[in-house]
C-alpha cells in the first residue's frame, strides 16, 4: 500500500512530466536532478528575519524556513544544506551566483531576474515600532517631514517604503533585531519598519517603544527557484499547496509563536 508521501510524489511527478512535455521536452529528468543538481537541496535563508528563522537552544537554526526546506528535501529524498545570510542585502548579493537552489524569502520583484516564485506559503504584515517618546499614533501618521524611518537595506519592506514614502526620511541599516533596537534606543530613527513580529519583539525589549496600529504592506513569502529549474515550479507549487493544507506551515508558525502572520487565503 502506498504511503501518503508516495501519493504526493506520484502526483507532483505527473505534474512535472506534463509541464515539461508542454514545453517540448521529449525526455524528463528526475525532479531532484533538475532542482538540486549537486545531489543536495541547497536552501538559502535570511538569518536576521525572525519570521523566517529562529535560533534553537542548541544553537542550530529553526523556524518556518527551516521546517519547509527540510520538508521539501524529505519529499524529494535528498539531503538539505542551508546557506544562511546575515541580512537581506547579502541574500540579494548572492542571487547572481548559482550557489544555492531555492530561497525561502519574500516574493520581491527585484529578485525576479534570477528566481521564479512558488505559490505563497505565508503572508506577513509589515508595520512600525516607534521609539520611546515618539508622538506618532498610527502607521498612517508616519509619512511626514522630520520623521526618520529605519528599515533593513535590501529587504522587501525597504523596497515598498521607497515607493510609498514621500515626505519622511528613510534610513537604511543592517537588518535584524539588534540594529533595529539600537536605532530606536539611540534616537537614530523615530520608527523602524519591518514585519510586525520583529516590531513586537523590539517593543517587548525596549521600554517605552510601542507598535503603531495599522500596517503599510503585506509581504508574500514564497519559495524562490532558480530560473534554470523553472520546469519544476509546478512541483513546488503542489508541495506548497500540500503543506498549507495539511497543517505543516501552521505548525511551524505556532511552534515559534509568530505574530502578524497568516496563511494566504485559499483561492476559489
Amino acid at each position: 500500500m502506498w504511503s501518503r508521501r508516495d501519493t504526493i510524489i506520484s502526483t507532483i511527478t505527473l505534474l512535472l512530466t506534463a509541464s515539461m512535455q508542454s514545453r517540448g521536452n521529449s525526455q524528463t529528468l528526475p525532479i531532484a536532478s533538475i532542482l538540486a543538481p549537486t545531489g543536495k537541496l541547497r536552501a538559502a535563508v535570511i538569518a536576521s528575519n525572525p519570521v523566517l528563522i529562529t535560533l534553537r537552544r542548541d544553537g542550530t537554526l529553526g523556524g518556518v524556513s527551516i521546517a519547509l526546506a527540510e520538508a521539501l528535501a524529505a519529499y524529494l529524498s535528498v539531503p538539505v544544506e542551508f546557506r544562511p545570510y546575515d541580512n537581506p542585502k547579502e541574500y540579494d548579493e548572492s542571487l547572481a551566483s548559482d550557489i544555492w537552489d531555492i530561497g525561502l524569502a519574500a516574493r520581491d520583484p527585484s529578485r525576479a531576474e534570477y528566481l521564479a516564485f512558488s505559490e505563497t506559503f505565508m503572508e506577513v504584515a509589515n508595520g512600525y515600532v516607534a521609539r520611546p517618546g515618539a508622538t506618532l499614533e498610527r502607521a498612517e501618521d508616519v509619512d511626514q517631514a522630520g520623521i526618520k524611518i529605519a528599515v533593513a537595506i535590501g529587504s522587501a519592506p525597504h523596497s515598498v517604503l521607497q515607493r510609498l514614502i514621500k515626505n519622511a526620511e528613510i534610513v537604511p541599516l543592517a537588518g535584524g533585531f539588534e540594529p533595529a533596537l539600537e536605532a530606536l534606543a539611540m534616537g537614530k530613527a523615530d520608527v523602524y519598519g519591518d514585519n510586525l513580529h520583529l516590531a513586537y519583539l523590539v517593543a517587548d525589549t525596549l521600554p517605552g517603544a510601542r507598535v503603531l496600529p495599522g500596517h503599510f504592506n503585506v509581504v508574500q513569502m514564497a519559495i524562490g527557484v532558480r530560473k534554470r529549474a523553472v520546469a519544476v515550479l509546478p512541483v513546488i507549487d503542489a508541495f506548497v499547496n500540500q503543506i498549507r493544507a495539511d497543517g505543516t506551515v501552521q505548525k511551524a508558525i505556532n511552534e515559534v509563536g509568530l505574530r502578524g502572520v497568516q496563511l494566504p487565503q485559499q483561492r476559489s
